[in-house]
């Protein structure tokens, strides 16, 4: 059924039916059909960052990033759901077209810019939803805020996303906002998440509740600045890591149509690249801190790889565009077989 509504939708321009889809996952999940189109995965409880995850497959950002289908997309299978990028104050994002799918390799290049309705729209959508799973909000700076004053952004966010948030994390590796990955490096990482910690603790004492940090970063840097971001991101008191956002190299794509167009690159293309990262992040942190692997996972054994790295948890994006629903059951499974055969 996935794939001839996979046929149909890619008919139409990518941001046409990433919009439409999004409206017909909101629509079945508010009528509770999703739950009888798509057989559940296996239940595969993990407790990773002090939260209790019925499976360890989530939904990444930047799929829904206003929060308009996030029962829809539970009722999917997800163990867990991810919205934003959102920003402060609503931004139209980057100039259309700014989507484009690379079919024949598995991949799609975004250069959407963190277009969404602001952080006030979500967390309206978030109260009108009564989701009750694992919610990660994606938070991020306006296009138009200097780099230096990022801080403020995230703060911003940060207060008034928490009380609804089961986790929060914090996107510094977007390649679409300019400047935006400066932030993974030096005094600029450092001073950003030493002003998240003391929020944090700020936050914790005025809600009663310790809400986990994360921190996503780019799979473009070399091993020994990934090594010095993790272990950053351990000393700073963050919770976890999420490896990786897109890509800016064009491995495995070369050639093909729309290859050269600005953006991220995600699917199949950065599978490898972001499961090296996992792979350095897990002998860098040697356990101290989780590490939530997203990137190139279009079969169920990608996502079991991504675990035998060193993730606790994977995440679906572009797999989930090309495969649908069944994606999330498979990996699930494949994960399941990998924790059976260490038993």
């Amino acid at each position: 059924m996935y794939n001839l509504a996979r046929q149909l939708l890619f008919k139409l321009s990518p941001e046409t039916s990433h919009e439409l889809s999004l409206d017909l996952i909101g629509a079945g999940g508010r009528l509770g059909v999703n739950r009888l189109l798509c057989k559940a995965p296996a239940s595969l409880p993990v407790r990773v960052m002090g939260l209790d995850f019925p499976n360890p497959v989530g939904l990444a950002a930047g799929l829904d990033k206003n929060g308009e289908a996030i029962c829809g997309l539970s009722q999917l299978g997800f163990g867990f759901i991810e919205v934003g990028t959102v920003t402060p104050r609503p931004q139209p994002g980057n100039p259309k077209p700014r989507i484009f799918r690379l079919p024949e390799a598995e991949a799609i290049i975004n250069r959407m810019g963190f277009n969404n309705n602001g952080v006030d729209a979500l967390l309206a959508r978030i109260d009108a939803a009564r989701f009750d799973g694992v919610l990660g909000i994606n938070i991020g700076k306006n296009f138009d805020t200097p780099v230096e004053r990022a801080e403020d952004d995230y703060l911003l966010c940060l207060d008034k996303v928490y009380h609804h948030a089961s986790y929060v994390t914090v996107n510094v590796s977007s390649p679409n906002t300019p400047g935006l990955r400066s932030l993974q490096f030096g005094d600029s990482l450092k001073h950003l998440l030493d002003a998240l910690r003391l929020r944090r603790e700020d936050l914790e004492i005025e809600h009663g509740k310790r809400v986990p940090l994360a921190i996503k970063i780019a799979p473009d840097m070399s091993d020994e600045e990934t090594a010095l971001v993790g272990e950053a991101v351990f000393q700073a008191g963050m919770d976890a890591v999420i490896a990786t956002n897109t890509t800016l190299g064009r491995d495995g794509v070369a050639g093909l149509a729309h290859a050269d167009e600005a953006g991220g690159l995600s699917g199949a293309p950065v599978r490898d690249k972001s499961t090296h990262t996992v792979k350095v992040l897990a002998d860098t942190l040697g356990g101290r801190l989780p590490i939530i692997a997203v990137g190139g996972i279009t079969e169920g054994r990608h996502a079991a790889e991504k675990i035998k790295a060193g993730a606790s948890l994977v995440q679906l994006y572009s797999g989930f565009i090309y495969k649908g629903p069944a994606l999330i059951r498979e990996s699930v499974d494949a994960i399941a077989a990998l924790r059976s055969s260490k038993e």
